[in-house]
């Protein structure tokens, strides 16, 4: 059995076994379900019980319904994939690329420009990219110029981006749009792995290869109106970096861009996310453009391309990554405008009840509609253990036993359902602490929105690293937050008091529930509490080719990470780049090479080799717009899988010790490499020097008569002349005295520091002779000696 074949029945028995945890989850909960409608609710209670647990039985279906929704859909999107097919050169059409911006500034504009130029497409000229700035300012004018791209200004702001996007559309021809945010900057294969999607009306696939139809080849639905790429970012988001997991979990709109979007494929209610997409121009045409009555046009137009009987289809390929929110506030406001705009396109379109989408797409829009109420679900989840623990109120009326016989087997066979539906994006824990921290800000907006009072202002994003983001400013957001974790803790306290042995095993549920919730409310006082930024641009992981040159010398590196103002590269033997000098690099990948003026700001030891960090300034235009590209056309280094490894518990440890510790800059800006060289100077004093970091050495045992300030010199191996001077100082420990080097220049200048360096470090055998004498002459009594 060949490996294609037996992956392919590896994969098709994993496809199996998860369909028949879905359906047996499915069984479990409806039955679960059904025993907490009927057989639960607390009708001898009083009215205040009975409604509350009426609040939780409704919460609790609404969130198992949905996720069904998600099973069923998993089930079924293998048959609903699309595979890219490979067309002639001939066939691709030309295209209109728009970048839409508001207010956001030119230097991010410059680099989602600059990667739009550098799209790979067999005939470019058949490429038009398009700045349209619906603020008709004249410096993004003067960037198209500087990029030789078309710019459409748009006076006014009317009907926002809808607006915007409508009269680029009527000032250009091209069957075929791409669209892109100010910020998201695609990668060079943008363009070839979207725009054939739209020939699969025309080609087929047989034998392997891709031809075009036959008139008796068979007939398949597919009038392509949209491929959306995944909405991915370079930058943490806040999940990521307010909670010190950059290296554990994915981005928090992964979920919803590589999973989610990806199973609506199977339904035909794939959401336009207004970037990263291609758009078919006579389908626009047909719904009369992008529609103006929502704050969310994107998720509107897809809706309505869907009701025209367009097919729209989401790919899992990553092609282009922007800058995600920076600061709480932003965030917040960003997902109440999702919220309200999605139940606005909702209701403009009637999606949930159009007979223009088939049933399954409905279904999708009715849970896309009830997502927005997880949040009000959440609050229900988090308040009824604490009405019962700390007020008394009889929410369930059952015992202890019939719990665990309906509620425990379902609950695990859905907690490993959903480990099966988001391929390791997301995990149960994390969507109840994601949920939890929005919870507080979006149950009033969704609720106004619910009943038509709407909110039509539209805003863009504040993405700006530098807007303030101070604890005390944040620490605001957790008062909600704060508020729901005292009421825990108390009802905690009172409800385990005087409990011992059997009454707390069966308390067992209300303390797991109180504990559960009491996680998700510390993760969110950790996330309010937010985290200080450092640093202006990101840093991003790579591995490329660099070589460095100083002083008619050049040298061999790799880097470690890259960003715009600055570049880590790792060497595997110390070398001499000397602080405040400018460095000439050259950076290289298989696709772009940028020459680079740098000044190392600090080194460090690290694994087998020795890593150095520069500041960095493009040495021309074009070296910046190679850069650029070097910096960003690639796939992020951010996870894109949980580390499933990390329990809740080392989530909280590593959040606290994160905030304890104290910060440190490293500030070495030479290695301070160690070596053990016995040496003699010219006037017969000697010592063993322990170190050496091209500026000072150090040496412990010093014999002879010279005083401090004095100067010494000594010959290595290779006739090499080092002359020193003692400084009187000794390092930090106390246990090694400080030489500087006082001809340092000059064995720079001269190319000698490289061979200087070799002899200190490889000359074993006459230092061991050497050793041997001075300690016969000197016997070595006790610790380390210093003068």
């Amino acid at each position: 059995m060949s490996k294609e074949v037996k992956a392919a029945a590896q994969a098709a028995h994993k496809e199996r076994k998860r369909n028949r945890i879905f359906i047996l989850t499915m069984i479990l909960m409806t039955i679960y379900l059904v025993w907490r409608t009927f057989f639960t609710l607390p009708f001898e209670a009083g009215t205040l019980n009975v409604i509350a647990g009426l609040l939780l039985i409704v919460a609790e279906t609404v969130t198992v319904l949905t996720t069904f929704e998600l099973f069923i859909q998993k089930m079924k999107v293998g048959s609903k994939q699309l595979e890219c097919p490979d067309i002639p050169p001939e066939y691709y059409p030309d295209i209109d690329v728009f970048i839409a911006t508001h207010n956001e500034s030119v230097d991010l504009l410059y680099k989602t420009v600059n990667a739009c130029t550098f799209m790979d497409y067999p005939d470019k000229s058949k490429v038009h990219i398009f700045l349209c700035d619906d603020g008709n300012r004249p410096e993004v004018a003067e960037l198209a110029r500087q990029f030789n791209v078309g710019y459409l200004g748009f006076s006014g702001n009317k009907h926002a981006k809808s607006g915007n996007l409508n009269y680029a559309m009527s000032q250009t021809t091209s069957p075929l749009i791409a669209t892109f945010d100010a910020d998201m900057i695609p990668q060079h294969t943008f363009l070839l792995k979207t725009v054939p999607y739209f020939f699969l009306s025309q080609f087929i696939k047989e034998e392997g290869k891709w031809r075009l139809r036959r008139e008796d080849d068979p007939e398949e639905n597919l009038n392509l109106a949209l491929v959306q790429t995944p909405q991915s970012f370079y930058n943490p988001d806040l999940f990521q970096f307010n909670l010190h997991a950059e290296e554990n979990i994915p981005n928090e709109q992964d979920f919803f861009s590589r999973e989610i979007n990806i199973l609506r494929n199977a339904s035909n209610a794939v959401a336009y996310t207004g970037s990263n997409t291609v758009l078919l121009r006579k389908a626009m045409e047909d719904i009369q453009g992008f529609p103006l009555n929502t704050i969310t046009e994107d998720f509107e137009t897809s809706i309505r391309l869907q009701q025209a009987g367009y097919l729209t289809y989401a790919t899992n390929e990553v092609q282009a990554a922007g800058m995600t929110t920076t600061t709480i506030q932003s965030m917040i406001k960003q997902r109440i405008r999702w919220a309200r705009g999605i139940l606005q396109s909702l209701q403009n379109t009637n999606a949930i009840f159009s007979k223009k989408l088939p049933l399954s797409a409905r279904i999708t829009y009715l849970s896309s509609f009830l997502y927005w109420w997880s949040f009000f679900n959440r609050l229900v989840f988090i308040l009824s253990p604490i009405l019962f623990a700390l007020l008394d109120f009889q929410i369930v009326n059952t015992d202890f036993w019939s719990v665990l016989i309906f509620w425990l087997p379902s609950y695990s066979c859905y907690s490993i359902s959903m480990r099966y539906l988001s391929s390791n994006i997301r995990n149960q824990r994390w969507s109840q602490i994601i949920d939890t921290i929005f919870m507080p800000y979006l149950i009033w907006p969704t609720l106004l929105e619910t009943f038509h009072i709407r909110e039509t202002k539209f805003k863009v994003t504040n993405k700006d690293k530098n807007a303030s983001n101070k604890w005390w400013d944040s620490l605001r957001y957790a008062l909600p937050h704060l508020f729901l974790l005292a009421l825990s803790l108390a009802a905690m306290i009172r409800f385990v008091h005087g409990k011992y042995g059997w009454a707390l095993f069966f308390s067992s549920i209300i303390i797991f529930w109180l504990a559960y919730n009491m996680v998700s409310l510390f993760y969110a006082l950790f996330f309010m509490l937010g985290r200080q930024a450092y640093r202006n641009t990101e840093r991003i992981r790579a591995k490329e080719a660099v070589t460095i040159r100083h002083i008619n010398r050049s040298y061999s590196a790799q880097t470690v990470d890259v960003s715009e103002t600055g570049i880590a590269f790792q060497v595997p033997e110390p070398i001499y780049l000397p602080e405040k000098t400018i460095l000439s690099l050259r950076v290289e990948t298989q696709k772009y090479k940028a020459d680079l003026e740098a000044t190392i700001v600090y080194m460090r030891s690290e694994g087998t080799g020795w890593r150095y960090s520069a500041t960095i300034q493009p040495a021309s235009e074009e070296d910046k717009r190679q850069y650029m590209q070097i910096v960003y056309d690639r796939h992020h280094s951010l996870p894109e899988q949980m580390n499933l490894w990390n329990t809740a518990y080392d989530d909280m440890v590593r959040n606290v010790k994160k905030r304890l510790a104290r910060s440190f800059s490293d500030q070495r800006k030479t290695p301070r490499i160690p070596i053990e060289y016995w040496v003699t100077f010219e006037d017969g004093s000697s010592c063993i020097l322990r170190s050496f970091n091209y500026r000072f050495f150090s040496g412990t045992n010093f014999q002879g008569k010279g005083q401090a300030e004095e100067e010494l010199t000594f010959y290595t191996e290779s006739h090499i002349k080092v002359s020193l001077k003692r400084t009187g100082k000794n390092t930090a420990n106390q246990e090694e005295e400080l030489f500087t080097v006082e001809n340092l220049a000059e064995l720079t200048e001269q190319g000698l520091v490289d061979q200087l360096m070799d002899d200190l470090l490889n000359s074993h055998s006459n230092q061991t002779t050497g050793q041997e004498n001075w300690q016969r002459e000197y016997p070595y009594k006790g610790g380390a000696q210093t003068c």
